[in-house]
């Protein structure tokens, strides 16, 4: 136990601290890994938007793949402050938008499938699937003897 974690400790113990608004417990920081598609054409692009990103508080890595237009950005920075940054670059930013293969169970359903993406990747989605039974489940629910809105043509 750290010489901070012991006085810590003492002061929770014999009630130190408490009554005056300041809480010595903060939250810790999550690691994050923030995944970033921005428009990137040259080696200029690459460098500005390496450079405004790994300024920031908090970042400890930038990662930056041009062919995929990729950008990783690893440490304690907040995703939305990430995205900010990256746009103030004057590029066009927006949250890697593709998941590999294996983590959707219908790669080729309307809606996930993206000829723009990168090998391996389609678009994240919820399953496109389900929004097509919806549909049809609403044309089949039409003339069916049980719903009372149904068409009474039949």
């Amino acid at each position: 136990m750290g010489l901070g974690r012991t006085l810590e400790f003492l002061s929770e113990m014999f009630g130190g601290g408490e009554g005056h608004g300041y809480d010595r417990r903060r939250k810790r920081r999550q690691m994050r890994t923030v995944e970033l598609k921005v428009s990137m054409d040259c080696e200029g692009c690459e460098r500005k938007v390496k450079n405004a990103l790994s300024h920031m508080k908090g970042v400890r890595s930038v990662d930056i793949n041009r062919k995929q237009q990729k950008v990783t950005v690893v440490g304690y920075a907040e995703e939305s402050k990430v995205l900010k940054k990256a746009r103030s670059t004057g590029k066009k930013v927006e949250i890697w938008p593709y998941v590999p293969y294996s983590q959707v169970s219908q790669p080729y359903v309307a809606g996930t499938y993206d000829k723009r993406a990168p090998a391996g990747y389609v678009r994240r989605a919820e399953p496109g699937y389900s929004q097509v039974s919806r549909q049809h489940d609403q044309l089949t629910d039409m003339f069916n003897d049980e719903n009372a809105n149904s068409c009474s043509v039949m």
